[in-house]
């Protein structure tokens, strides 16, 4: 079915000529009837595979109460939801919306009104969000340069180099802002040293240690935060993809013992929140137990295992069920072959190849996954 041609939808993707029309655990099917296994997941969105009973189930319950409320007023399902994400923090207070791009602004305004300073220290190589203060923070600048100039006050360290952030940091920093694992910059982990002192530098200059788990976080490496792998509790976190698995929803949490920032009227999102997604929520970090996450870690290693020993592949990044594999060839024409026999992966980067499979995707298909991309990199 090629719709390209007659589409209205404006072309800020570049789409493949597939269209799906169901789901199920890690198996899409296409509007030819034709099954595919998915490792990519919607891009680490739907962590307990599509259409997954327990929040298919919560979010059908709610659509039969309410829908929406307005953010003058409370939901049971937000309730819920922040009181979870505090006990999993250790204690913090939450501010919903709808994506993570969303998230990373409530981030940046919240770090710049807690601090009363502008600055903001991002690393090279980062992603977090195409929105216009997202975009200033990201640190790719084949991402940044058809929009420039951009937001003011913004500087970039290296990953894993301590000697490069330091002297990013000034008197005007008020935020420091990382991604745990760097996924849409190439799937480049954070050492925990490196990590640390980011926390030490931060507490030193007075400045929110802001962590974008927008991608890591839900159980993605294997813990629910992947700071809790690093040992560094940040001021406060970015979430989205997996929360819901699948219904938009975006999440800035700010630990308790973090800085006092937003007061009423500072930021709003009118369908943050959403009781349906909040539900949906629910379940899912219900759904998150430790044996899942333990199986999380497993699973990450056996399929890291496999993809070393495949062809062409020249190293294996990252952590849990967010891998890369770093290719000898360009990873579009991976990509487009392995859909071509019926298994979906991603890029991160011209040359690696992005596995973000559902966090319950069975041995069995890690196996054909395995098998499919053999036989495209011989």
């Amino acid at each position: 079915m090629n719709t390209v041609a007659v589409s209205p939808v404006l072309p800020v993707y570049a789409r493949q000529d597939l269209t799906f029309v169901r789901g199920e655990g890690a198996t899409l099917v296409d509007a030819d009837g034709r099954a595919y296994v998915d490792f990519l997941a919607g891009i680490a969105v739907v962590g307990l595979g599509h259409c997954h009973p327990a929040p298919l189930a919560a979010a059908q319950a709610q659509l039969e109460r309410l829908w929406h409320v307005s953010n003058l007023y409370w939901s049971e399902p937000m309730i819920a939801l922040a009181e979870r994400l505090s006990d999993r923090f250790g204690g913090a207070r939450a501010f919903f919306c709808n994506s993570g791009a969303e998230a990373v602004e409530a981030g940046l305004k919240y770090a710049r009104k807690a601090t009363g300073k502008p600055g903001v220290v991002s690393l090279t190589g980062s992603f977090h969000g195409r929105t216009l203060g997202a975009l200033s923070v990201t640190g790719q600048s084949g991402k940044r340069e058809a929009f420039e100039p951009l937001l003011p006050h913004v500087s970039f360290a290296a990953p894993n180099d301590a000697d490069s952030l330091a002297p990013a940091i000034t008197a005007e920093t008020g935020c420091i802002l990382l991604e745990p694992v760097q996924g849409e910059g190439g799937v480049h982990e954070l050492d925990a040293g490196f990590v640390a002192e980011t926390r030490r530098l931060a507490d030193e200059n007075g400045a929110v240690l802001l962590f974008d788990e927008v991608q890591t976080g839900v159980g993605r490496t294997g813990t629910f935060f992947a700071w809790e792998r690093l040992g560094v509790r940040p001021d406060a976190v970015t979430l989205a993809k997996g929360l819901a698995n699948g219904l938009p929803i975006g999440c800035l949490l700010v630990g308790d013992e973090a800085p006092e920032g937003f007061a009423p009227g500072d930021h709003a999102s009118t369908f943050g929140g959403n009781p349906v997604a909040c539900a949906a929520a629910n379940a899912v970090c219900d759904e998150l137990t430790d044996d899942l996450l333990a199986g999380v870690t497993a699973t990450g290693l056996a399929l890291t295992a496999g993809l070393r020993e495949l062809p062409r592949v020249r190293e294996v990044r990252g952590a849990g069920l967010l891998l890369g594999a770093e290719l000898g060839r360009p990873a579009s024409e991976v990509v487009a072959q392995c859909a071509g026999r019926g298994l979906l992966v991603g890029t991160a980067g011209e040359s690696v190849l992005r596995l973000t499979p559902p966090l319950v995707v069975t041995a069995a298909e890690v196996d054909q996954a395995l098998g499919t991309l053999e036989e495209v990199l011989a």
